[in-house]
């Protein structure tokens, strides 16, 4: 009997997700002795590294899994930390035979890459693509969101990731802070104490860059979301180098000259082979209590960058005008994106609207590659 509701400790323990690397516990391989004394269930578990920032909540998730079992009335559990053959026999499991540094989304991925690009700073993709990534995963999608805009990163606070927090490293392996479900990575997180400010040239861009991609463990992903930093330099160029497979999302604003420079970023985006999926007009016209409409950056940016990208190419659509918004900007300085805090206000159904559209095409695309647009 003891043997048998020690089994069913160890199922039960086993199933406690890892709430970094989002697998089972004994797929991990971080259980050890689990044995059953009377009614009080003594569980052993080790950790990846010392000073795990997941400790606490595993700790707690696995004495209440192992609570839970009938017939057990106290649990005592003993937590220890792999040693250095252990973590290199996960780390090799994690990356599923992939050889280190090596990229894991190539055009063999199941994993759908989406480069969020405007070519012009200011208008409001990086909010954008915050609140996409997490319309995304609230549909239940495995999302992952890499800040690329290294010199104005700014994910970090869009998602409510506290300022200090680090990803966990195991060996060489990165695992990426989770902000409501969506995995995310900046430069904003390795910068030291004090500092604010990185001021690297092309070959730092380019490897910081490489290194999102081939050193962070992200697992496995339905999308991969890049927010791209402005203009159609060094990094624009790297990532269409390392992904000539991925999707592009155009942002713009109304305003003529803000869409004169995302069509640039577009067009530059297609001759790498990325092929773009769509455009949102971002700080569309809002609508007044009065009834009456604020265009306070002009009308018909969107359409007008929408059909210049469809020229000679597939339809290039306008997937959605988002109007100013307080509940948007206020959302994005707390930390707390719109989609989820206020869904109701129009900024936020536009976006919905807009992941609806990604969502959908994805599915409709899945198990096939996409054609490349080579003009």
């Amino acid at each position: 009997m003891t043997d048998a509701l020690a089994a069913e400790v160890r199922r039960a323990v086993g199933a406690v997700t890892d709430p970094e690397l989002r697998r089972p516990l004994a797929d991990l391989d971080m259980l050890r002795d689990i044995t059953v004394e009377g009614a009080v269930a003594h569980v052993g578990i080790v950790l990846t590294i010392v000073g795990c920032p997941a400790a606490t909540r595993i700790e707690a998730d696995v004495h209440a899994a192992a609570a839970a079992v009938p017939g057990i009335d106290a649990v005592e559990v003993a937590v220890g930390v792999m040693t250095p053959d252990e973590r290199r026999a996960l780390t090799e499991r994690l990356r599923d035979g992939r050889a280190p540094r090596q990229m894991p989304f190539g055009p063999d991925s199941l994993t759908r890459v989406i480069a969020v690009t405007s070519g012009k700073g200011g208008v409001g993709k990086s909010t954008l693509t915050a609140n996409l990534s997490v319309a995304l995963a609230a549909r239940g999608r495995r999302v992952g969101l890499i800040d690329a805009d290294v010199h104005g990163f700014s994910i970090p606070g869009l998602l409510g990731i506290a300022p200090g927090t680090q990803p966990t490293r195991i060996d060489d392996l990165m695992l990426p802070p989770v902000a409501h479900d969506v995995k995310a990575i900046s430069i904003g997180m390795f910068l030291r104490e004090g500092e604010s400010v990185v001021a690297w040239r092309g070959p730092m861009l380019h490897r910081t860059v490489q290194q999102f991609l081939t050193d962070v463990f992200f697992g496995d992903l339905d999308v991969l979301l890049i927010d791209m930093p402005p203009g159609t330099g060094d990094i624009a160029i790297t990532l269409g180098q390392l992904l000539p497979h991925a999707d592009v999302l155009v942002v713009t604003t109304p305003q003529e000259a803000a869409a004169e420079v995302a069509i640039r970023s577009g067009l530059v985006a297609r001759q790498t082979g990325q092929r773009v999926i769509g455009v949102v007009e971002n700080m569309a016209a809002l609508t007044l209590p009065d009834g009456s409409s604020l265009d306070l950056f002009g009308s018909g940016g969107g359409q007008a960058v929408a059909d210049a990208l469809s020229e000679g190419a597939d339809p290039v659509p306008l997937l959605a005008s988002v109007p100013l918004s307080p509940a948007l900007r206020a959302g994005g300085d707390a930390g707390a994106p719109v989609v989820l805090s206020d869904p109701e206000d129009p900024a936020a159904r536009a976006i919905l609207t807009v992941a609806d559209a990604v969502d959908r095409s994805g599915r409709s695309l899945a198990g096939r590659h996409l054609p490349l647009s080579l003009s």
